[in-house]
């Protein structure tokens, strides 16, 4: 009985030490000043010479997912504390690995977004980044059996690299 009062009791410390901290931490690695409460993301066109129809939506809508789940932060349309705007710069299919007849064994498709990120509060951690990343596919599959998961894929690592520079201090 006695052991499971002190078991209780470390417990319940340990929640009230970590309620308590008042700093901008969190279990997602996000340091946000506590001044810090509203960000604005804009939409992300494309103007990469090659246009895939939803790859702006996705890519948007996928930015706004990450800050509003992994952060306390209200997402306003105007004038947010935190600020990204951007664009989508390149969007391409490469042929990466050949095979002994000169085909290609894999194909890579690579997407770059430019990222200008504002901090009304702490303007000493503003950006004007350019972030890329590829996923590979068989040359044995059409781009377009692959384009949907593969933007998605691609779209969810790009944003993990942004929020990283942008508020987890990486």
């Amino acid at each position: 009985m006695k052991l499971r009062i002190i078991y209780f009791s470390i417990i319940c410390a340990n929640f009230v030490a970590l309620n308590s901290c008042t700093g901008g931490y969190s279990f997602t690695g996000a340091d946000i000043d506590a001044n810090i409460k509203t960000i604005t993301i804009e939409y992300f066109q494309n103007r990469a010479s090659l246009v895939q129809p939803n790859l702006s939506n996705v890519f948007t809508e996928t930015l706004k997912d990450k800050f509003v789940s992994q952060t306390n932060l209200e997402l306003i349309n105007y004038n947010g504390d935190l600020k990204l705007q951007g664009e989508i710069t390149n969007y391409n299919v490469t042929a990466q690995s050949f095979q002994g007849n000169e085909t290609a064994a894999l194909n890579r498709l690579s997407i770059t977004v430019r990222v200008k990120y504002t901090n009304s509060i702490e303007p000493d951690k503003n950006f004007d980044t350019s972030f890329s990343r590829y996923a590979d596919f068989e040359s044995s599959q059409s781009l377009s059996a692959v384009e949907t998961s593969l933007i998605q894929e691609i779209s969810e690592e790009l944003v993990i690299d942004i929020f990283n520079k942008a508020v987890a201090n990486w």
